[in-house]
């Protein structure tokens, strides 16, 4: 069986304001193709489709336009999993349409997938947390663990009337059961899977995540998937790479764009998993191109920046711009450069009258922070909480609405 593991589209995502669904779709239309080429039978999705739970309606069309172009009139079939940007009623609402093009819907792991023909394949049997699918004549088993919440998991392995010491006291402890008593249903003769949506001891983080952790709670140990797993497919971390502890067999394919100026050193992937029951699986990266790279600009005085983006107007980038100068960027310098290049997301002064480490660090501090985190950062301070994850998609909406 071949299959294609991909996680952390972010479709509707900002960059400090800016979209990036000219980007996306991009991606998408390079990822149908790759389906393609690579002949693969079996897409997985781990996770973070949209940004948002509310995502904006282009982001939704681009997701279900892509679905329908990679299911090839059923012949393919397609696993996704929401994650924790996700809304599971809003990612699954589509499912009893999806399923005539053998796409599978998974909104949280007490999910029961009903039986019966997905397109040209079929699922032979289904439970919470699990399917047995028939694809192309060949059988898999696929344990389906959307991001498991505290509140979720609680649904999943508490029952009420549960004194607290018949409570498992830690989130890998109850996440450990659960995989373990998933585990059960692999067998020798299928190929064994595993998909989900969580963050793993050990995993190094891109930068652009939201934190799903809660007091280091939210963390499991990578111990806790079964051994009988031949192939572990992650979403939530956007840096490709091994979970620790688990003779790489699971993997996080990272994201598919970079989402955050840190993370720009980090190549970006999908991941084609070649499988038999009982074989190793053989793991191929295939990369994915940087559709617009984010750039940081160091630029000693103004006119020295407004020279380099004169120069690079045309050039497709994102740009930060840190500028060296014992005096603060005037307004009129300002527009002057954003009206050469439009793609000049930030204009960063560097002074070089600053007197002290400490009032270094914290301008170093405010620059390495993103448009969203300040207003989340302002917000707090003028209203005493913080902002709703809607209400800074919708001020991001704006933004792009006013910059077209």
């Amino acid at each position: 069986m071949r299959i294609l593991h991909t996680a952390d589209w972010h479709l509707g995502k900002h960059l400090d304001g800016a979209s990036r669904l000219e980007e996306q779709e991009a991606f998408l239309a390079d990822f149908i193709a790759l389906t393609q080429d690579q002949k693969i039978d079996l897409i997985i999705i781990a996770g973070d489709v949209y940004d948002a739970s509310n995502p904006p309606s282009k982001a939704e069309a681009l997701f279900y336009d892509t679905l329908k172009a990679l299911s090839k009139d059923g012949e393919r079939m397609t696993i996704v999993v929401s994650g924790n940007h996700d809304s599971p009623e809003r990612l699954v609402a589509a499912g009893p349409l999806a399923r005539d093009h053998g796409i599978v819907m998974v909104g949280t792991p007490k999910t029961v997938i009903e039986t019966g023909k997905y397109g040209q394949n079929e699922i032979i049997a289904s439970g919470e947390g699990f399917i047995e699918v028939e694809i192309n004549g060949e059988r898999a088993v696929i344990l389906t663990v959307p991001y498991p919440s505290e509140k979720r998991l609680n649904e999943i392995l508490y029952k009420d009337g549960d004194s607290d010491a018949e409570r498992l006291t830690s989130y890998t402890d109850r996440i450990t059961e659960l995989f373990q008593t998933l585990g059960a249903h692999f067998r020798v003769d299928t190929i064994n899977l595993v998909v989900s949506h969580l963050f793993a001891m050990g995993s190094v983080e891109a930068g652009s995540e939201r934190s799903i952790q809660l007091g280091g709670s939210y963390i499991i140990d990578g111990s806790c998937f079964p051994k009988e797993a031949q192939y572990i497919a992650l979403g939530h971390v956007h840096k490709p790479q091994f979970v620790p502890g688990t003779d790489k067999r699971a993997r996080y394919s990272g994201s598919p764009l970079h989402y955050n100026k840190k993370e720009i050193s980090s190549a970006k992937q999908c991941l084609l998993v070649e499988l038999t029951p009982g074989a190793v699986a053989k793991v191929t990266e295939l990369p994915i191109p940087i559709y617009k790279p984010i750039e940081i600009w160091k630029c000693k005085g103004v006119a020295e920046a407004i020279a380099m983006v004169a120069l690079n107007s045309e050039r497709s980038c994102w740009v930060y711009l840190e500028i060296e100068t014992d005096v603060y960027i005037r307004e009129d310098e300002i527009k002057q450069i954003k009206s050469l290049k439009k793609d000049v997301l930030e204009i960063l002064p560097i002074l070089t009258t600053v007197t002290s480490t400490a009032e270094a660090e914290q301008m170093q501090a405010f620059a390495e922070k993103t448009f969203p985190e300040h207003f989340q950062d302002f917000y707090l301070k003028e209203r005493g909480l913080a902002p709703t994850e809607d209400l800074v998609h919708y001020l991001l909406t704006i933004l792009e609405e006013v910059s077209e």
